[in-house]
């Protein structure tokens, strides 16, 4: 896919993996809708991307609310006219052991991280079918591929997404000649860890920066922008991103 002119909707862009790569696609000459529920934080996105030459506009979205993921992308059709490409990037990472009966934090995580992809694809895919054409990309996990004691919930919310993420691929790629890649990240220094309410679990989880070099945000970024620049017939389905020294 040639970049430059396309348009981009980017769920929770207000920090981390989603703020990094909305940088990397409008430095491409992408125009980027950045949706989260922090607005303010979007509008200093905007801020930065417009004086480096881009062009993005902030979307004050809540993706568990179907009708806030419709306006968001109503207003980003009215701004640029279509979408090309979906980043289904919002997501929660609560840790705790099933046992303490956590089902308020079950529930958000349910609601975001899968709930959350359905109803952005959902509001999305229908341009992308009229257009025939468009790639759209779900962040799901290691957590996707294997399961952690304390991350059962979250790893079958991103198990979830994975699963999602080939099924829509079988249904849609050749039918709608729409991509579908799922970005499954492992150790990456992002504000997952601010979700964990449980103190041992929290601690546990930072001290996993002692045991190896995390990821940075715009290493997710940049294989995103590998997915996007492959050849058009060439759909990049998965990709699984891991630190060289992460063992696990």
């Amino acid at each position: 896919m040639n970049l430059n002119g396309k348009i981009a909707l980017v769920t929770g862009a207000s920090s981390g993996i989603g703020a990094a790569t909305a940088l990397k696609l409008a430095g491409q000459g992408v125009k980027v809708g950045l949706a989260a529920r922090r607005i303010d934080r979007l509008q200093d996105l905007v801020t930065q991307i417009n004086a480096n030459g881009g062009e993005a506009i902030a979307i004050q979205m809540d993706v568990v609310d179907p009708t806030s993921v419709q306006g968001g992308v109503d207003e980003l059709i009215k701004a640029y006219g279509t979408i090309d490409i979906l980043f289904n990037n919002a997501g929660l990472m609560p840790a705790s052991d099933i046992e303490t009966l956590k089902t308020d934090e079950w529930a958000r995580m349910v609601d975001v991280n899968v709930k959350g992809l359905l109803n952005s694809t959902a509001a999305v895919l229908p341009y992308m079918q009229k257009q025939h054409s468009g790639h759209i990309f779900n962040t799901s996990s290691i957590a996707g591929r294997k399961v952690f004691p304390g991350l059962t919930v979250y790893c079958a919310t991103k198990h979830a997404v994975t699963a999602f993420s080939e099924g829509l691929r079988l249904e849609v790629g050749k039918k709608h000649n729409i991509r579908v890649t799922c970005i499954q990240p492992g150790a990456v220094d992002t504000e997952l860890f601010e979700h964990v309410s449980d103190k041992g679990y929290r601690e546990q989880m930072e001290g996993l920066r002692d045991q190896m070099a995390f990821l940075k945000a715009d290493d997710i970024a940049n294989t995103i922008l590998f997915a996007l620049q492959a050849p058009d017939y060439v759909n990049v389905a998965e990709l699984f991103v891991l630190p060289t020294d992460q063992p696990w």
